[in-house]
C-alpha cells in the first residue's frame, strides 16, 4: 500500500501544480490530499510539502485548525461564482442540471466560508 499512497501523493502534487497555473483548478485541496498520502507513505515528502515556503502555511493552517485564509475564501467563492455563470451562459443546461451544480457550489461555498480564518 505504501507505493499506492506514494503514487497517489505525486499525482495530487502534479494536479496541485497544474492548479497554480489554471485558475479554475484548485491547488490547496490537491496538496492536502498529497500530504495525506505522503503521511501514509513517506514522512520525508510529507515534511517537504509541510515546510514548503509557498504551500506549507495553508497546509499547516488546515492541519492545525481546519482554517482557510480570508483571501483564499474570497478567491474560492469568487471563482465558483464565475465558473457557475460561465457554466449557465455557456452550456444552457437543463433546469435540473443547473440546480444540481448550483447546490453543489453553494454547499461547497458554505463549507469554505464557515471554516475558521487562518492567522
Amino acid at each position: 500500500m505504501r507505493w499506492v499512497y506514494l503514487s497517489l501523493g505525486w499525482m495530487f502534487v502534479a494536479l496541485g501544480l497544474v492548479g497554480v497555473f489554471l485558475p479554475l483548478l484548485p491547488t490547496t485541496p490537491f496538496l492536502l490530499l498529497a500530504v495525506a498520502c505522503f503521511t501514509r507513505s513517506s514522512p520525508r515528502l510529507e515534511a517537504w510539502l509541510m515546510e514548503h515556503p509557498r504551500f506549507g502555511p495553508p497546509l499547516k493552517d488546515w492541519r492545525r485548525n481546519g482554517a482557510i485564509s480570508r483571501r483564499a475564501k474570497i478567491a474560492a467563492v469568487s471563482l465558483m461564482t464565475v465558473s457557475y455563470a460561465v457554466f449557465i451562459v455557456g452550456t444552457s443546461p437543463p433546469l435540473w442540471r443547473g440546480a444540481l451544480v448550483l447546490a453543489i457550489m453553494v454547499g461547497s461555498s458554505i463549507f469554505i466560508v464557515t471554516r475558521p480564518d487562518s492567522g
